[in-house]
């Protein structure tokens, strides 16, 4: 399995735990001691994968809006979806043109002043979605 497999099953189950929630509306809610709702939290991983993996290797147009990411609400559980079924065509047609080569290579942008190779910041990236992944549902089943 290569790193766009992992993508892709990790994004599948994203989008199988929004459509989880039974009440739509449960999307953007949170507890006492939760600062972000499962909605917020997914349009923070559509922003951070889109402007790692979209803007700086694909080339797309995306301009992430981060603050945006935590404040935003109520979009529609469709349009979720919708950008995550694209999010992830976007990282099928792009990972898999990366070399070896272009692996090894540094990665175009700087994470906190630090310098990684590609490889590495797709892997941090992979686990960020899955931190983020696991907090999704442990707010599903809170609801």
């Amino acid at each position: 399995m290569n790193i766009t497999n992992f993508f892709e099953r990790d994004l599948d189950k994203l989008i199988e735990e929004i459509n989880l929630f039974k009440k739509e509306s449960d999307i953007w809610k949170t507890k006492e001691g939760i600062n972000n709702s499962a909605g917020n939290l997914v349009m923070h991983l559509l922003g951070n994968l889109n402007h790692f993996i979209g803007t700086t290797l694909a080339k797309t147009d995306f301009v992430r809006k981060r603050d945006e990411e935590f404040s935003v609400k109520n979009i529609p559980r469709e349009k979720i979806v919708s950008d995550l079924y694209e999010l992830k065509e976007t990282i099928k047609k792009t990972l898999p043109q990366l070399s070896q080569e272009d692996l090894k290579k540094d990665f175009p942008l700087q994470i906190r002043e630090q310098t990684f190779s590609t490889e590495d910041m797709l892997t941090f990236l992979l686990a960020h979605l899955n931190y983020h992944l696991g907090q999704i549902n442990y707010l599903r089943r809170m609801m």
